[in-house]
């Protein structure tokens, strides 16, 4: 009787062993599943992520040399407004600024 029991227990033993085995296969079989599906994720995102980097540098592209025309000529008409502008202020401070001068000259302090 304790030899059948015996014989009863390693085969209870096996079968567990067996069952443990099949659960640790699983769950090596979902994880490798699961970093796959993660692998994957992970790849669309920096594709995604790419892309949209992509569409905001062809749109600074499209914009900078797109309107570098109009942006010389912007610029031009700028300089030329500030150029008009210094001369202006110039002709106007001009004879102070030589008299001032003048009478520096000569005055003579003892």
């Amino acid at each position: 009787m304790d030899s059948f029991r015996g014989q009863g227990g390693i085969q209870m033993l096996l079968t567990a062993e067996q069952e443990a085995q099949r659960l640790v296969t699983d769950a090596r079989n979902l994880k490798m599943a699961r970093l796959k599906q993660a692998k994957d994720e992970a790849e669309r995102d920096v594709a995604l992520y790419r892309s949209n980097l992509e569409q905001e540098f062809q749109k600074k592209i499209h914009e900078t040399s797109g309107s570098s025309g109009s942006t010389v000529k912007r610029l031009e008409e700028e300089t030329e407004v500030k150029i008009k502008n210094l001369n202006d202020s110039t002709s106007r401070v001009s004879p102070d600024v030589v008299n001032t001068l003048i009478k520096y000259v000569v005055t003579v302090k003892y």
